[in-house]
């Protein structure tokens, strides 16, 4: 019983984690209509951030700086927020697949400087010893996840609540209004440049945070927790449950997630030993599937965007 409720407890984080980062690409996508490939380059850049602040000192290190844990939060979402300034700016003018290609390429060349700036990241060994807050304070592991599980409740109420009230105020309006006609929208005399650079700088921080929640629940880092399947598998979460609505996003996180973890479960027991290592090209082959499942029969995913009266632009 205790297994199993240590099991969901570990669950529900790692949900709530990705449902995080997958309402920041909500922000991006769902609301602006920004293609936005390089996710998981956002992700890495949360995670890394909040390792280097806060990991115990070590001597083979540049960095590490062991400082408290609200410290590497607030650090790891203002690295990531300046990283999305610097490449927005750079690539804001690009729309659709030229968009796409070039946040591919950041997140890859984020990947790889991650493997090999030793001096910073500890290359492929990864960081390690990150620290949980008030972690000295429990007994138990699973006490310990329960107090993390509460407190990534609260922190992913804290980005949904956020993200409703500024979908629903004039900016969140005008971002819409660039996402269905951008030329009507700068005939209206909105810098379209200027709110979709708002909206690339403010989702990608979200999704630093989540980065960041999940290296300092895991308590370690490395290059390979920020493979491109990460990117393709939030993207999934998003279109599953429902591009331009909060509460979808954090359903398709719930859902593709708890298909993944239930299929990766089934290999492991269903495949003889020696095809193991075949399991997680099974893993993708199925949320694939249900990919292209939702596009063909719920393009709008299980709890699309809500249709509302048009209004006109605020100012």
């Amino acid at each position: 019983m205790i297994g199993l409720l240590s099991y969901l407890v570990f669950f529900a984080i790692i949900v709530l984690i990705l449902g995080v980062a997958t309402l920041g690409l909500n922000l991006q996508w769902g609301t602006t209509g920004l293609f936005n490939a390089g996710v998981v380059g956002f992700y890495a850049i949360g995670g890394y951030a909040f390792a280097i602040l806060c990991a115990p000192p070590r001597p083979e290190l540049m960095a590490n700086f062991g400082l408290p844990w609200i410290v590497g939060i607030i650090g790891a979402m203002a690295a990531s927020a300046l990283a999305a300034l610097i490449i927005g700016l750079l690539t804001i003018r690009l729309r659709g697949d030229y968009l796409a290609i070039t946040t591919f390429g950041v997140a890859v060349s984020i990947q790889l400087v991650t493997l090999n700036w030793e001096a910073l990241t500890g290359g492929s060994l990864g960081l390690t010893t990150i620290p949980r807050p008030a972690a000295g304070l429990f007994d138990s592991s699973l006490s310990a996840n329960i107090f993390y599980l509460a407190l990534t409740l609260g922190a992913t109420a804290l980005v949904y609540w956020g993200l409703e009230s500024i979908i629903r105020s004039p900016w969140g309006r005008v971002l819409k209004a660039i996402r269905e006609d951008e030329t009507a929208a700068i005939a209206l005399g909105k810098d379209a440049r200027l709110f979709r650079l708002q909206s690339f700088v403010l989702g990608s921080t979200i999704i630093g945070f989540a980065g960041a929640l999940y290296v300092s629940f895991i308590g370690f880092v490395s290059p390979f927790d920020f493979a491109p399947i990460l990117t393709f598998q939030i993207w999934t979460m998003l279109i599953v449950g429902g591009s331009g609505n909060n509460k979808g996003a954090l359903l398709g996180a719930f859902i593709v997630w708890g298909l993944w973890s239930a299929s990766g479960t089934f290999i492991s027991m269903a495949l003889p030993a020696a095809y193991q290592t075949q399991g997680g090209a099974v893993q993708s082959i199925l949320i694939g599937l249900v990919l292209v499942c939702t596009l063909l029969f719920r393009p709008r995913g299980l709890i699309g965007e809500q249709p509302t009266v048009s209004r006109h632009l605020a100012s």
